[in-house]
This record gives structure tokens, sequence and C-alpha cells, in this order.
């Protein structure tokens, strides 16, 4: 059965991409695998591995204005129905879901592009949401059902989703499903906070995870801090990996760092060595 490794971040910089990029690399000289790059608003993740209502049906009931959490829904007095803002529209449906007399019917749209790459071994599938777009937890979806079903076809054992920064639609939907999550954090406040609140949604969803302090020697006070949540809330520390500017130098030439740099292995190996013992993957 393929498992889903998810990477997150509450806070955007911390280097999840560079980890997911790393642990992919590596991953996959042992086992089949599938990466996903669902930061579909800004993906990168191929970079560092080097690649209308119905008016007729309307009875004019307004549930559909109430349910919107987006609040995409307006009501034209003079017509009595709804107007739907683009704009603001995630597509959730939930609309649809609602209406008595199904006057609201989801259309297709081209928002976004899918497309399928390969590195290293391993085949990608990333997304690319138009700018202006809207709906990027529904193409996070899409690539992960995507990834799925290269997977089956492929008899691959691990999808490693990256995932957006912060705690949106993309970030709910990449967690969503997954078997594990890795955590990726840095020594600030603001990580912290933010990592807090991704946790949140990974917890919601009753996921296991795990932690990775990035660049923890910049502040190993504010490190043992992280440390000590983690160990309050039973958070296993799976790695800790100091500062080095050769990690920036593996993004500009577009590598993985483990690629970029070998002697950098040992620290993502040291990760995929807990995520064994815990019987995790």
């Amino acid at each position: 059965m393929t498992k889903i490794l998810t990477i997150i971040s509450g806070k955007g910089g911390t280097g999840k991409t560079t980890v997911t990029a790393s642990l992919a690399v590596l991953v996959s000289k042992t086992k089949k695998i599938v990466v996903a790059d669902c930061d579909v608003d800004a993906p990168n993740l191929g970079l560092g591995l080097g690649l209308k209502e119905n008016k007729e049906k309307c009875t004019g009931c307004k549930k559909c204005l109430n349910i919107c959490n987006f609040n995409a829904i307006k009501w034209n007095k003079k017509q009595n129905i709804p107007v739907f803002d683009k704009l603001l529209c995630e597509g959730c449906g939930t609309c649809k879901i609602v209406c008595p007399e199904n006057a609201i019917k989801l259309k297709k749209i081209e928002n976004a592009k899918i497309s399928i790459g390969k590195a290293y071994g391993f085949d990608i599938v990333s997304g690319q949401l138009k700018m202006g777009e809207s709906g990027s937890g529904r193409i996070v979806m899409e690539v992960k059902r995507k990834a799925r079903e290269m997977a089956r076809e492929n008899n691959v054992e691990i999808i490693v989703v990256d995932s957006a920064a912060g705690i949106g639609c993309p970030v709910i939907a990449s967690v969503n499903g997954s078997d594990y999550v890795i955590a990726v954090t840095e020594p600030t406040p603001s990580a912290l906070s933010d990592l807090k609140r991704g946790l949140k949604i990974v917890n919601h969803f009753r996921i296991p995870c795990g932690i990775v302090i990035n660049k923890y020697d910049l502040n190993k006070k504010f490190s043992n801090k992280i440390e000590r949540f983690a160990h309050k809330n039973k958070i296993q520390i799976l790695g800790k990996i100091p500062y080095n500017k050769e990690f920036v130098k593996a993004l500009v030439n577009l590598k993985p760092a483990v690629v970029y740099n070998k002697g950098f292995e040992i620290f993502f190996i040291k990760i995929l060595e807990k995520l064994k013992t815990k019987r995790r993957f």
C-alpha cells in the first residue's frame, strides 16, 4: 500500500522545500516514490530538483448566501438572485449542496496547469494556479489524485508531498489523507507561532507528525524552546539541521542539498532512520 509523507511549515522560508528535495532523493535510492509539489500558488520544488448561476430555477431562498464561508456570494435584490464573485469563490461546492432547487451548477474552468516531470529517477507532479485565479485547495487535490494514480500504475511505495507554507486551503488539502507529516521550522518566535498553527491542522486530522528544526544553531536558546514545546506535546524531534551557506548555493544551482554536497546526507539520513524506527515508512 502506498503511503503519503507530507512536509509542511507554518512559516515560509524555513527550508521546507529544501528538506523535501533532499529526503526525496535519499528515499528514492531504496524505494519507488512519486513527489507531489502542492504549493500550487508558487510551486518551486521542480526548480529545486532541476525541473454561471441558473436563474430560472432559483427561488430566492438565500440558503447559498448564508452558507458561504468565503463571502463569495452577494444578493441582487432587484432580480432576487445570488451573484457569485469568481475572485472569492473557492469552488468548494457547499452552495450547490444546500440549494433545494438544484439551481447552482459547478463549471469546470481552466484555472491551473498540472505538469509531470522526472528527476533523479522519480516522477514529479506539480500544479500551477494561474495568476489571479482561486481554487488552490481543489488544485492540490487534483495534484494528489494524479500522484496516487501514478503510484498505482507503477507500484510506488511512498508519495512525498511538498505542501505550501501557512495554514490555508492548499495546506489543509495537502495534509488531509497523509500517513505522516514532517513540520519544518526554524528558531524564531514567528516560526514557532506559525508551527503551532500548522500543527493544529495536523491534529485535526489525527495524523502522527514530527518536527525538523532547520538552522537550529543560529539561535540555540530558541531551538531548545522548540524542543521543550515538542516534548510537552509528545512530538518527536526528527532532526536538527545547522545553518550553512552551502544550502543556499545548492538552491542557486538548482540541486538538492544532498546532491550538491554529499556531506549534508548525514542530517537527512538521521531523519529517515527515526522514521524507520517508528515504523512510519
